[in-house]
C-alpha cells in the first residue's frame, strides 16, 4: 500500500471513531436529558410524608392529618401537621432511618425540629452513610406538645435514573475512546526504548549490563556476581531483600551456596558504593538486607 493510500486510510479510519464516539454521546445525553426527575421526587415525598404518619402514631395520634410536603428545594422538605403534638425524639430517629434508609438513593441527611411559632430548633440530628459522620444526640428525652414542623435537607440533589445513564455510559466512552486513540495514535520511527539494564541509585546510575557504577566523572568497575547482587536491591530500593533468595538467585545454579561469600559481596559493594552516602546497604538482623536510598 502506497504512503498516500495509508494516509487516506489513517485519516478514515480517524473519521470513523470520532463519528462512533459523537454517536454513542448523543444517545447517552438523549436517555439523560429525556423527561424530569417528577417521579422520584414524588416517591420521596411519598416517604417523607410517611415519616410523618408514623411519627404522630407512634405518639399516640391516629387521627390527625400530616399536611402536604413543602418542597424548598430539590434536596430540601418541610413536614407539617394538623394537630399540636409531643414525641419522644427516638421515634423520629427511628422512623427515618427505617423508612429512608430503604431507599438507595438517599444520600447523608440532617432532621430539624422546628417550632411553628418561634421556628427555632427544639431537636436535631444528622444521618450519614458514614458512621462516624453520624450525630444524634439528646435522645429519651420527650419534646412537649407543641406545634412542629420537620425539616429534612439532603447532602446532595435527586439524581435519578435517568441521569444515571449519563454518568454509567462515561466508563464506556472512556475505553472506547481509549482503544481508538491508543489504535490511532501514530507511531515514531525512532521511539527511544527505555532501557531496563540502568537504574538511578541517587546520584550514581548502575549500568547492570555493562557492570558499571557512574557518578559524575567517576567510574566503578562491578565483577559479574558484583552486578547481580546489586541488580537484586536496584530493583527493589529501601525494600527488605530475605538473605535466603539472595543465595538462590546467585549461587543455587553453581550447586553450592556458601553463606560467607554473600556476605564478602555484599562488603565490596558497600565500599563501591561510598562515592553516594544517601545509598546504603544495611543489615535487617534475623531476615536479610535492604538497600536504603536517602
Amino acid at each position: 500500500m502506497s504512503q498516500h493510500q495509508n494516509k487516506l486510510f489513517s485519516n478514515g479510519k480517524y473519521l470513523f471513531g470520532s463519528v462512533a464516539l459523537l454517536l454513542v454521546a448523543a444517545v447517552c445525553l438523549a436517555f439523560s436529558f429525556t423527561g424530569t426527575d417528577d417521579f422520584e421526587i414524588a416517591r420521596r415525598e411519598i416517604l417523607i410524608r410517611k415519616v410523618g404518619h408514623e411519627l404522630l402514631l407512634q405518639s399516640g395520634d391516629s387521627v390527625s392529618r400530616v399536611l402536604p410536603v413543602n418542597k424548598i428545594s430539590d434536596n430540601e422538605f418541610q413536614l407539617s401537621f394538623e394537630r399540636e403534638f409531643g414525641f419522644l425524639p427516638d421515634s423520629l430517629v427511628y422512623t427515618t432511618l427505617s423508612l429512608l434508609g430503604k431507599d438507595a438513593g438517599v444520600p447523608d441527611y440532617v432532621v430539624n425540629v422546628l417550632n411553628c411559632g418561634t421556628q427555632k430548633v427544639a431537636y436535631g440530628y444528622a444521618i450519614s452513610n458514614k458512621e462516624k459522620e453520624t450525630i444524634v444526640s439528646c435522645k429519651g428525652r420527650r419534646l412537649p406538645k407543641a406545634c412542629y414542623v420537620i425539616s429534612i435537607k439532603f447532602k446532595d440533589a435527586l439524581i435519578s435514573a435517568k441521569s444515571g445513564y449519563l454518568l454509567g455510559s462515561l466508563p464506556i466512552l472512556a475505553f472506547i475512546g481509549l482503544l481508538f486513540f491508543r489504535t490511532a495514535k501514530p507511531k515514531k520511527v525512532d521511539q527511544v526504548i527505555h532501557d531496563v539494564d540502568q537504574f538511578q541509585l541517587g546520584g550514581i546510575l548502575f549500568d547492570a549490563k555493562l557492570r558499571k557504577l557512574v557518578m559524575k566523572e567517576l567510574t566503578v568497575d562491578l565483577t559479574a556476581t558484583e552486578s547481580r547482587v546489586l541488580r537484586i536491591f536496584a530493583e527493589s530500593p529501601n525494600l527488605v531483600i530475605e538473605r535466603n533468595r539472595i543465595q538462590k538467585e546467585i549461587w543455587e545454579d553453581e550447586g553450592v551456596i556458601v553463606g560467607r561469600s554473600l556476605d564478602m559481596f555484599i562488603s565490596k559493594l558497600r565500599k563501591k558504593l561510598e562515592m553516594d552516602e544517601r545509598v546504603k546497604i544495611v543489615v535487617v538482623r534475623g531476615i536479610g538486607y535492604k538497600m536504603e536510598i536517602l
